[in-house]
């Protein structure tokens, strides 16, 4: 067995960024920024109005001057002309100031009879004009890799770029492997279980932007598991759900090694997950995970969701942990990293984490209602109430 640093590092070493695909801006929310880019234009292309008012020169502007209104501005009509002394214009909020105007009076300050304005007593002392390019100017960067938020979105729209480079999405096909898997909707007979596990990876994997594909069950025979690799032929990564153990039905190492299979480890001191395999059939990674629900879920969480940053082209690494206070006692514990189910209560310093009393693999309903992990390292002694331990948020 290895530790799970070095089957990260392992699984990390089967990824590589993905190519760029160009996308329509309005596709491009949670994707992968691949390239820098760069504003084409000043924002706002104009010196604009803050507010609603009378665009006037700024030596002009005083208590209770009166000034005649020769014209009028509004977002998207530029008044063309010269604010000469005494003038002002009627602007409203975006349009464009005048060139010669060095404020604007908001409209609350002003009296207005006809095409005469009378400035008000106590005049905000604001200019009320947004300058061209004082959110961002022509060549401004957006820099990259990033994944684009809704700001990002809007900010790209701003500095006026259509199609966005993007990091294609990473395929990766999911094969669930045992003759006592049935769909979910089918009518199973009595020694039979529904395929679960697939169902909650592929959200979990379309989730950080991958494009995952259900394959079907690949049932206990070395032609079908060898049919469900062919037809997975081409994808980034291929996962398999069981059969990765030693037992006489667990094929999964066997046909990939009749495959090609470049293996790079196989077991990890980990607990749930120790059998866990990795490595590469032709241009495909592989990664084999244990059939119980839990052990395949934290290992697609642990392993899966770091690579698919990995072929994203993201910065990578271990899952970034917490440090939270424990509630209980807890025995010591064993030879491998252990990954408990727990539920955390936010504290004043430090999180409350409380793992849950049953830590089976085969226990989703504790998965589901878990808020975090906690990780405790091999061979670590008993714990009190009050210690200090990692967590990783769910």
């Amino acid at each position: 067995m290895i530790s799970v640093e070095k089957a990260l590092s392992e699984c990390l070493a089967l990824t590589r960024p993905l190519e760029i695909d160009y996308v329509p801006l309005s596709q491009a929310g949670g994707r992968v920024l691949a390239q820098p880019l760069r504003a084409t234009r000043d924002q706002p292309p104009f010196a604009s109005s803050a507010m609603d008012g009378y665009a006037m020169r700024a030596e002009d502007v005083s208590p209770g001057v009166i000034a005649t209104v020769i014209g009028e501005a509004a977002a998207g009509h530029e008044w063309i002309g010269e604010i000469g002394p005494g003038k002002a214009v009627r602007i409203f909020t975006g349009a464009p100031v005048p060139k010669s105007a060095g404020r604007v009076v908001i409209q609350e300050d002003v009296t207005r009879i006809a095409d005469q304005i009378t400035l008000g007593d106590n005049l905000d002392a604001g200019t009320h004009i947004r300058p061209a390019g004082g959110d961002f100017i022509n060549g401004h960067t957006l820099d990259a890799p990033r994944r684009l938020r809704p700001a990002d979105i809007a900010l790209i729209a701003a500095m006026n770029i259509p199609k966005v480079p993007v990091t294609r999405r990473p395929i990766v096909a999911i094969i669930p492997t045992g003759d006592e898997l049935v769909q979910p909707g089918s009518a199973p007979r009595n020694d039979q279980i529904i395929a679960s596990n697939s169902y909650g990876l592929k959200v979990m994997f379309d989730e950080v932007g991958a494009d995952a594909r259900l394959l079907p069950i690949a049932s206990d025979t070395v032609e079908s598991l060898s049919q469900m690799l062919a037809l997975a032929k081409g994808a980034d990564l291929i996962v398999t759900i069981g059969g990765a153990s030693v037992g006489d039905h667990d094929l999964v190492a066997r046909v990939a090694d009749a495959e090609g299979l470049s293996s790079s480890f196989y077991k990890v001191a980990m607990r749930p997950g120790k059998p866990l395999m990795a490595g590469k059939i032709g241009s495909s990674a592989l990664i084999g995970l244990p059939g119980n629900p839990v052990s395949s879920m934290i290992c697609g969480m642990i392993f899966i969701l770091p690579m698919l940053k990995g072929f994203l082209g993201l910065p990578t690494g271990p899952m970034p942990r917490q440090t939270a206070r424990l509630a209980v006692d807890l025995p010591a514990n064993g030879p491998r990293e252990h990954y408990m189910r727990a539920c955390v209560v936010e504290g004043a310093e430090h999180p409350l984490v409380t793992p849950a009393g049953r830590q089976d693999s085969s226990l989703l309903t504790v998965l589901a209602g878990a808020s975090a992990l906690m990780v405790r390292p091999a061979h670590q002694g008993p714990l009190s109430a009050g210690s200090l331990v990692d967590i990783l948020k769910l």
